[in-house]
């Protein structure tokens, strides 16, 4: 099955598709905007270190992330990448992030640009995940598939929501998802304890 990744299940062979990039990269934003939802607003200017985003520019980050892959993948049709395209985009993205000076505008963006993403992924045919995007050296390796590129998007999206849930936690809140698994165990715990 070229263009997607293949996943082996009770015996048979599956393909990882555009919608289930879609499904997935929406559970993960779904779980970014309730994070962001549950960080208080006067906590939005928190940062563990001087050097370190905001929960505020971190979100932001988030939001405008998307936005050069869309440009680069969606509408630009990018089969190669080089290091002044790449700066033009994610000076466009930053910018973009910049703009973003309220919490009510980041949280907008969160989802209509979350949605915009996932509904592109949604799109993607076999084929089209299959083509390859050349980068220059000293990149390593020196072009990846664009299912691979745009399953970065949500691991770069994972990796700062777990900065946020460490962030929530400094500033004394309980991530939902942990306290979503309290609750089954408490759950669990309760029903056993029945029989």
């Amino acid at each position: 099955m070229q263009g997607c990744v293949s996943l082996m299940y009770a015996g048979k062979m599956d393909c990882y598709s555009g919608k289930d990039c879609a499904r997935s990269f929406r559970t993960v934003r779904k779980n970014t905007i309730q994070v962001a939802n549950d960080i208080p607003v006067e906590q939005w200017g928190f940062r563990p270190t001087p050097e370190s985003m905001s929960v505020h520019e971190l979100l932001a980050h988030l939001a405008a992330a998307t936005t050069w892959q869309l440009k680069a993948h969606r509408d630009d049709r990018k089969t190669t990448i080089s290091f002044d395209e790449f700066r033009v985009y994610i000076e466009a993205a930053t910018a973009f992030g910049q703009a973003l000076d309220s919490r009510e505008r980041v949280l907008q963006a969160l989802e209509t640009e979350g949605e915009a993403f996932a509904s592109y992924l949604e799109s993607m045919t076999s084929e089209r995940m299959a083509e390859h995007v050349s980068l220059p050296a000293p990149i390593d390796p020196p072009s990846k598939s664009r299912f691979e590129m745009l399953l970065g998007v949500k691991e770069h999206e994972m990796h700062h929501r777990a900065q946020l849930m460490v962030y929530q936690r400094l500033v004394g809140v309980v991530p939902h998802l942990t306290l979503s698994r309290q609750a089954a165990f408490a759950a669990r715990a309760a029903e056993t304890s029945k029989q």
